[in-house]
Order: structure tokens, then C-alpha cells, then sequence
């Protein structure tokens, strides 16, 4: 097989990489080691920034994501189970956020790569790359039992921390920077509504957030250890412990119900650089990894995927100086999700070996942040998202 850009993984990066380097008349081929069932059943984040949503709109993909989804203008800030503020996107940064589900996206992008005739080989094993620091890389993997070889100009990694792609870079020449942080996410999904807004709460108990998925579909977390597992949570501790450590305007207006899916997560910051070697590009979770507190991990993604089809079609024109800084220009705004999210995980969490006085000072950043005006500003604009 030939084609101009190999792209490895079908998630949202690689899966919106096809669509958007289809739009520049680039031909792809996505090659996926899971099944596609698998990709779409799995639950990830749903909140998009506006420039992930005119960036999804100008692939193609705006018709139900116009419809289903659920701007947001504000979000709401509680600590103590008592104060709280309310940062208003719209008036501070110029811009709101969409609360629409990752398994949408992924839903619509494969929905429409088979319209525009896409390539996902999915279920492909033992993947390799070759020869990326020649003009003639290829790609050698196992599909329905048959060993294959893909030629390319170029190869697109976008198979997540996992996956081959990242490891396909010499240890020698990237640097690694790494924050594993001392607690997880218990989140569950529950169909009931949701509250109106998204609402973060620091409590000296721990860290909790709502949000929502639609209208009857409602996701919530609480802050636990990272040995708790689920079985040690119920759904009646999980919601009094999540009442517990929000206001009681905020916990009264909460509809409790049977949760249908329950899982803690870890949370880590990670950023690899570079994002390139030779002719093969990372994109997103290959490259990066993000707490979930800025809602940036898919957002990060289509950013990098954005930067990477325009520097893939600046080179197809002749070009290859954007291709040539791509790295470097992905990174800079990937810094700035990442040192956001870092920032908001400290504030909003309690730490293992925290003291009172930790726990005050988080609780006056708070307070700073609902008497001043000019760091509401900088918050919205950070959360909203940076400027392409």
C-alpha cells in the first residue's frame, strides 16, 4: 500500500487529521490496533473550547454538534461548601465553551470519514515504523491475520501514551517532564440532569466537580485515593460524600440517581519534546498528557492536529517550514494548557500531606480571585482556551 500521510490511531486526533488533510486533498490511511466499537464505547472528557468547536465545524462536523451541544457561558467556583463565584466567559475572555461528549466527536468523525471514503484499517497488529529519517518512512503491521507494509511520505502518531509511536523517537535527543499527582478521580455517570452550569469545589475534604454529558445525562466526580477502588464506593457514599463538599444551594439543586458507569482515574501532567523526529509527527496524548481539572486533553488534541494538517498542506504546496516548526509551535500552546491545568489541580485539591495552612492559602486564592476582576480575566482566558 502507498499513501501520502500515515496516520497511526483512530482516535479523535488521528480519525480528525484524516478529515481535515482530505479537506487539503492529502490522501491518509489511519491505521487503529483496537476494534471501532471499542474506540467509540470508550468515556472521556466533553467539554470543548470554542476553537475546538469551529475547528471541528470547519471539518465538516458542526450539523449535530450544533444541535446536541450545550454552550456554556460561566463556570462556577465553590470552597468551604460555602462561597462562591461565578466567572463569565462571555463578558471576560469574548468566548464560551460547548459541553459535548468525546464519544460524540468520535461518533461523528468516523461517521464522517466513511462519507469522505477515509482508510481505517482497524484491529491491526504488531505495528512498526521504519526509516523516518529518510524521505521514504514506512509502516509494517498485521490486519485480518495478513502481514502488510504502508509507504508514505510522512507518518502522524496519534495512538495516545501507549501506544508505538512515541517510543519510535530516540530517547537521546527528547526530554520528559512528569508530575504524577497523589489521588485519583472517582467519577460516575448518572441519567439525571444535570446541574445548569459546570461547578468545581475545593473542600477540605477533597476535590469535587459537576458537569453534564445532555439534557438527562449527568457526570460528577470526588476527589479519593489512589487505592480506593470501586467497589469501596457506593453510589450513596459517593453522593453524600459529593453533597458534603458542595454549597447547600448547590447540593439541593442536585438530582441523585442509580449511576450506569463508575471508574477512578490517576492523574498525571505529561509533555514529551520534541513532537517530531525526522518525517514522523506526535499529536496529542502521544505526545502529552493533562489532568482533567482544565478540560484540555481533547482540546490539546484537535489544537495539534489543526497546527499539523496546515503544516502538512504548506509542504504539499511546497513549503516546509511550518512542518519544520511544528514542534515548536504545538508546544507553545500545549505549555500553556499544561501549566493551566497544573495550576488549577493544585488549587482545587487536597493533597495527601497538606497542612491547615495549605489549605488556607487555597481557600485566600480563592477569595483573590472573586475580588479581582483582572484574575477572573486571566482564569477565563486560560479556560476558554488559548488563541491558535
Amino acid at each position: 500500500m502507498r499513501t501520502q500521510v500515515a496516520i497511526i490511531g483512530a482516535g479523535p486526533a488521528g480519525s480528525l487529521l484524516s478529515l481535515l488533510l482530505k479537506r487539503h486533498g492529502i490522501d491518509s490511511v489511519v491505521i487503529e490496533r483496537q476494534t471501532k466499537d471499542y474506540v467509540l464505547e470508550r468515556i472521556r472528557a466533553g467539554i470543548l473550547e470554542w476553537t475546538s468547536v469551529e475547528i471541528l465545524r470547519a471539518a465538516g462536523l458542526g450539523q449535530r454538534l450544533d444541535v446536541e451541544g450545550h454552550v456554556h457561558n460561566s463556570v462556577k467556583l465553590a470552597w468551604r461548601a460555602e462561597e462562591m463565584l461565578s466567572v463569565d466567559f462571555e463578558r471576560l475572555a469574548g468566548k464560551p465553551m460547548m459541553a459535548y461528549g468525546q464519544t460524540k466527536v468520535q461518533q461523528d468523525l468516523y461517521a464522517a470519514a466513511e462519507a469522505e471514503g477515509v482508510s481505517i484499517i482497524y484491529g491491526a497488529t504488531d505495528v512498526d515504523i521504519h526509516d523516518v529519517t529518510s524521505d521514504r518512512p514506512w509502516i509494517t503491521f498485521t490486519a485480518n491475520g495478513e502481514s502488510e507494509r504502508l509507504d508514505c511520505d510522512y507518518v502522524a502518531g496519534c495512538d495516545g501514551q501507549h501506544g508505538i509511536s512515541r517510543t519510535a523517537i530516540p530517547t537521546s535527543i527528547t526530554t520528559e517532564y512528569e508530575r504524577a499527582y497523589p489521588f485519583g478521580w472517582l467519577g460516575i455517570l448518572s441519567e439525571t440532569p444535570p446541574l445548569p452550569h459546570l461547578l468545581y469545589a475545593n473542600h477540605e475534604r477533597g476535590f469535587a466537580l459537576c458537569s453534564e454529558r445532555n439534557p438527562m445525562l449527568s457526570r460528577y466526580y470526588v476527589q479519593c485515593p489512589l487505592d480506593d477502588s470501586v467497589e469501596d464506593w457506593s453510589d450513596d457514599r459517593f453522593w453524600s460524600e459529593l453533597l458534603t463538599r458542595l454549597p447547600k444551594s448547590e447540593a439541593d439543586a442536585i438530582v441523585t440517581g442509580p449511576s450506569i458507569e463508575k471508574s477512578i482515574a490517576p492523574l498525571r501532567s505529561y509533555v514529551l519534546e520534541p513532537m517530531q523526529y525526522g518525517r514522523l509527527f506526535l499529536a496529542g496524548d502521544a505526545a502529552h498528557i493533562v489532568p482533567p481539572t482544565g478540560a484540555k486533553g481533547l482540546n490539546l488534541a484537535i489544537s495539534d492536529v489543526h497546527y499539523l494538517s496546515e503544516a502538512f498542506a504548506a509542504a504539499y504546496n511546497g513549503s516546509a517550514n511550518k512542518l519544520a516548526a511544528y514542534s515548536t509551535t504545538a508546544l507553545a500552546r500545549v505549555w500553556g494548557s499544561v501549566r493551566f491545568s497544573w495550576w488549577l489541580t493544585v488549587l482545587l485539591h487536597r493533597f495527601p500531606d497538606q497542612s491547615p495552612f495549605e489549605q488556607r492559602a487555597r481557600e485566600e486564592d480563592l477569595n483573590y480571585l472573586a475580588g479581582s476582576e483582572a484574575a477572573q480575566t486571566s482564569f477565563a482566558e486560560q479556560y476558554v482556551g488559548l488563541n491558535l
